[in-house]
């Protein structure tokens, strides 16, 4: 489990304060603090340097984009790895219409799911996964299936089940939430590789 002393906690407070008022210095700070433990994660997920290193760089953007919105009391750490989290969901999506794309990453999962040093954790984390939805209301459950394990637009979860875009937005709002809390925010990252290739690992 990752550890931070009190003193690195509240510098790192100071850092988001300071980027949070726009300093490029600390911003740059924060990208090195995080940046080969974040790239090792991508990497040993997508299978490929250059994909991770441009995920890297798309959650970092996204972290100055929106630099005025952070909050120095939360955990920076777990908002870096919700940020990842959904640039890797975004990967897959994007992959959709990309066939070379979609060929490697199945290929990526394939490995995940069969390998010996990798199957374990894996599998345990797709368990996890799986009692993390099922503890989920019946409606909001089916809600998150579709749109995350299927890939559907919450446009379209709405019209298949004849509700309002508001109301698939508030349920997977709080389906996000509730899932979150069976994960530690190291996990987050692998956790979206778990959603976004769950079913090619079930039909392996």
């Amino acid at each position: 489990m990752y550890y931070q002393s009190p003193t690195a906690i509240q510098e790192e407070k100071d850092l988001v304060r300071l980027l949070q008022a726009g300093d490029e210095r600390a911003f740059e700070k924060l990208y090195d603090l995080y940046k080969l433990r974040i790239l090792k994660k991508l990497i040993r997920l997508v299978k490929h340097e250059d994909i991770a290193v441009e995920l890297l760089q798309d959650i970092f953007l996204k972290i100055w984009e929106k630099r005025e919105t952070l909050d120095p009391d939360q955990s920076f750490r777990s908002y870096l790895f919700r940020i990842a989290e959904n640039k890797i969901t975004d990967l897959f999506r994007r992959a959709a219409h990309d066939k070379k794309l979609l060929a490697h990453l199945q290929a990526a999962a394939a490995e995940l799911c069969n390998s010996t040093e990798e199957t374990i954790d894996f599998k345990e984390q797709q368990s996890l996964l799986k009692q993390a939805i099922s503890s989920l209301p019946p409606q909001r459950q089916k809600i998150f299936i579709l749109c995350k394990i299927e890939g559907k637009s919450y446009q379209e979860t709405a019209e298949l089940l004849g509700i309002s875009l508001g109301t698939v937005n508030d349920h997977m709002v709080k389906a996000g939430r509730a899932i979150r809390k069976y994960f530690n925010s190291a996990d987050l990252v692998f956790l979206a590789l778990v959603m976004a290739s769950l079913q090619h690992c079930i039909k392996s």
